[in-house]
């Protein structure tokens, strides 16, 4: 669809960590992100972001191996270093 954005923004942390600052991203935290996999498009790239890297890398590993997404990318050293 044309109104659809080119990447969507998936953020893994927790709704407290989202309150305090977001970047625009969908809120999925890690515990809850399995039962909301179907709500992640698989045509186009989705970031997916936290506060470190580290439980959005989880997360790719867990919808990889799970559902056999390819169109995942890590926001690496997450918020901390995209906000540096």
């Amino acid at each position: 669809m044309a109104d659809e954005p080119d990447t969507v923004l998936i953020d893994v942390r927790e709704q407290y960590e989202h309150q305090a600052f977001n970047i625009g991203g969908t809120l999925m935290p890690l515990g809850e992100l399995m039962e909301h996999a179907g709500a992640i498009p698989t045509n186009r790239p989705v970031i997916i972001y936290c506060r470190k890297g580290i439980r959005s890398a989880i997360a790719i590993q867990k919808l990889e191996a799970r559902f056999g997404m390819n169109n995942l990318v890590n926001l690496q050293g997450g918020l901390d270093a995209w906000d540096k």
